[in-house]
């Protein structure tokens, strides 16, 4: 871990926290929540062996990086821009590109608006959905589980945050992490995350540095910046109206653990499996379902999911994707 460098990036009005090692083409990798660039740690050292070079920022609102207090700082476009800003600050034309949970929502995003920066993409967790022009994002899980699931209770500025405040910061990540609940997260407001039971033992492939690297970071920070991708999602799905209907046109493997939770919400299996991504996304080559694996597959799951990563971009890593 000692050998991976950090730097900081002055991107898109703020200054990004990047960690990278190893040189050789670009894989870009991108977190989600409640996450930071450290959770692709096994992956970064891994393919700086294998010949690229590894780079995984703290998204906006995260870790090191800047985090600008208005929701309205945290749409989609923001993100995106970022990371656009990233590549040209690195002299970066082109990079592979892996994202998980809202980095897999960013990284599709990425491809759809700048598909001349990337060679191909593999995501995992979150699938492609298309934008739908009648139903806002927020709305439409509010109609399916109500108002007591997590994105909804999430909502609300400072309601979330005090909630978080009560449970120690450590405990609080550990409950994120190892849940192997399934079902839609739904958390009544009587309860609250606070109510939720502590897991009773570690799992193996997290450690209590693990669990301290990531208590520590949010215990600085704290989670606003990363609520606050929640609550842009409207905003982003009124601002990203200029592209719907377009489709994804880079090469794609997408990865998911058969007892995440977004595999696991209504009609989702469906999608994958009976064409409808494969619409969206139309050079979708692969896609893997790792039995009895969980939410966050790239820490549980490492190697596998290494192996995964490198054998999809092996194949373009000397070859124009153009042709595709």
């Amino acid at each position: 871990m000692e050998k991976i460098e950090h730097t900081t990036i002055s991107t898109n009005g703020i200054n990004m926290h990047v960690a990278s090692i190893g040189s050789g083409s670009v894989i870009l990798f991108l977190h989600g929540f409640p996450d930071l660039w450290y959770s692709w740690r096994h992956q970064l050292l891994s393919f700086a062996a294998l010949g690229y070079r590894a780079i995984a920022p703290d998204l906006r609102g995260y870790g090191d990086s800047d985090a600008p207090q208005s929701p309205e700082s945290y749409t989609i476009l923001h993100i995106v821009g970022d990371l656009v800003g990233l590549l040209d600050s690195l002299g970066v034309d082109r990079v592979f590109l892996v994202g998980h949970d809202w980095g897999a929502i960013v990284a599709w995003w990425l491809c759809m608006i700048r598909p001349d920066r990337v060679k191909a993409l593999v995501n995992t967790s979150v699938v492609f959905n298309p934008r739908n022009p009648t139903v806002k994002p927020v709305d439409k899980f509010r109609a399916l589980f109500g108002d007591d699931y997590y994105i909804c209770r999430f909502q609300e500025a400072g309601e979330i945050e005090e909630d978080f405040a009560q449970v120690d910061t450590k405990k609080l990540i550990t409950r994120f992490f190892v849940s192997r609940n399934p079902r839609p997260p739904c958390i009544p407001k009587s309860v609250g995350f606070r109510g939720l039971p502590d897991p009773p033992s570690l799992p193996a492939w997290l450690t209590e540095q693990d669990v301290s690297f990531y208590g520590d970071k949010f215990g600085q920070k704290g989670f606003t910046g990363g609520l606050n991708y929640y609550r842009a999602m409207n905003l982003s799905w009124e601002l990203t109206a200029p592209w719907a209907g377009l489709q994804i046109k880079v090469p794609v493997k997408f990865i998911v653990g058969d007892l995440d939770i977004t595999y696991n919400i209504p009609g989702t299996k469906e999608y994958i499996h009976g064409g409808g991504l494969k619409k969206h996304v139309p050079f979708l080559q692969e896609v893997v379902v790792m039995e009895g694996v969980g939410h966050f597959l790239q820490q549980e799951k490492p190697d596998e999911v290494t192996d995964h990563i490198y054998g999809f971009f092996e194949k373009f890593r000397t070859r124009k994707t153009s042709s595709l």
